[in-house]
């Protein structure tokens, strides 16, 4: 069992880097209604999700780390489109979690130093970092925002939004065992009419009670839409401390 969650997992982080995946299902967001998502391309095309924190840094998943340089798109809703709104701004430093490895699930996050602040504007403004590390209650309601095709969808490229809703702790254990550390992780549940997050949606957000609580992580490598298997997020509060101590 725990083979094939091995391979299933490794085949979805093999994937992120996909441009052909992002929210299924879900709905089209109100244009410039995110305006701290941040979209990470590579060579133009979109890789994973993010959000600016501040007018220098974005907040996004470990594994969407590249060996080639990052642009960080701001103030985007259609991202195939050169909007007015985008702004376009290289990575100057990565800071991937010191813990995180490629051969394990947990400590997936990544601060990315810009080479110029973002200018702030209607359409580009940072999100708010939740204020201490607290437990997020089960059963509450929560938005997770990405882009990316999907194969309903092959030509969405504007920003879509998903409803999912937190799980507790034990039952996300209890499907994916050691790959999930309550610690550090947060889980959803969801259906297949209102859709979630898939591999392109990594480093995205998920906000619960209007504040951000994770970063997307992982999902089934097989088929992200599975209801039988809870979406899994980094937990933003607990890497508070390492999130203050980057950005000095």
């Amino acid at each position: 069992m725990f083979h094939m969650y091995c391979v299933i997992l490794f085949q979805l982080l093999s994937l992120t880097g996909a441009t052909e995946s992002g929210i299924v299902g879900g709905k089209v967001a109100r244009p410039h209604s995110r305006p701290y998502m941040a979209s990470l391309q590579l060579r133009g095309k979109h890789l994973c999700g993010g959000m600016l924190i501040r007018e220098d840094f974005v907040l996004t998943a470990a594994h969407c780390k590249q060996n080639e340089p990052l642009t960080v798109v701001l103030g985007a809703h259609d991202i195939s489109k050169e909007e007015k709104s985008q702004q376009k701004i290289r990575v100057a430093k990565y800071h991937p979690h010191p813990e995180f490895t490629d051969k394990q699930y947990d400590y997936d996050i990544m601060l990315l130093e810009l080479k110029n602040n973002a200018t702030l504007t209607r359409s580009v403004k940072t999100i708010k970092l939740p204020k201490k590390s607290g437990k997020v209650p089960a059963n509450i309601k929560c938005v997770a925002a990405g882009w990316g095709q999907t194969a309903e969808t092959p030509s969405s490229n504007v920003l879509k939004d998903a409803t999912e809703v937190m799980q507790f702790s034990f039952e996300c254990k209890h499907k994916w065992a050691e790959y999930f550390n309550p610690q550090n992780m947060i889980c959803t549940t969801f259906d297949k009419k209102n859709g979630g997050v898939c591999q392109g949606d990594s480093g995205g957000p998920l906000i619960c009670n209007t504040g951000l609580q994770g970063l997307t992580a992982y999902t089934l490598g097989a088929d992200c839409s599975d209801p039988k298997y809870p979406h899994v997020f980094t937990k933003v509060s607990t890497f508070l401390p390492w999130i203050k101590k980057v950005m000095k």
